[in-house]
């Protein structure tokens, strides 16, 4: 069985050669920045506010990313707090730009929500979204 896309495809990049670690394969930094910025959109869209990453938790990389992969990060709300939350993100490859799309590592990002003064501010309830940040919204 092929494991499953878990979210909704968030960003999507082709990695470059400027992109690699010594080994020639993409820098592990690089893919996780993607994925952090990916995260940051998902939880600024469901915040409706400014967030700041708090942390990182249980990252684990799965394959390497090569030059010419294209890297699609998907997010998905995984918990929500009072002015934090929780987004689970995989990032996934397509070989060479068309090959069959690959898992290559997923992790969790906890998001604080705050002011204008950096300052923590409450999450909205979800009755209170636009529908672009609303579950289930297609890009």
């Amino acid at each position: 069985m092929t494991e499953q896309v878990t979210g909704r495809l968030t960003t999507r990049t082709i990695a470059m050669p400027a992109d690699t670690n010594p080994a020639g394969d993409i820098f592990g930094g690089w893919v996780l920045s993607q994925m952090d910025i990916a995260a940051g959109i998902c939880a600024g869209q469901r915040a409706q506010t400014r967030v700041v990453t708090v942390s990182l938790d249980s990252m684990s990389f799965i394959r390497p990313v090569k030059v010419g992969d294209i890297l699609g990060v998907y997010t998905k709300i995984a918990s929500i707090g009072r002015t934090s939350m929780v987004v689970h993100v995989e990032a996934w490859v397509r070989r060479e730009r068309i090959g069959l799309r690959e898992k290559v590592t997923e992790g969790n990002f906890k998001f604080g929500a705050i002011d204008e003064s950096g300052s923590p501010t409450p999450i909205p309830d979800e009755k209170d979204l636009p529908d672009y940040a609303l579950p289930g919204y297609e890009m």
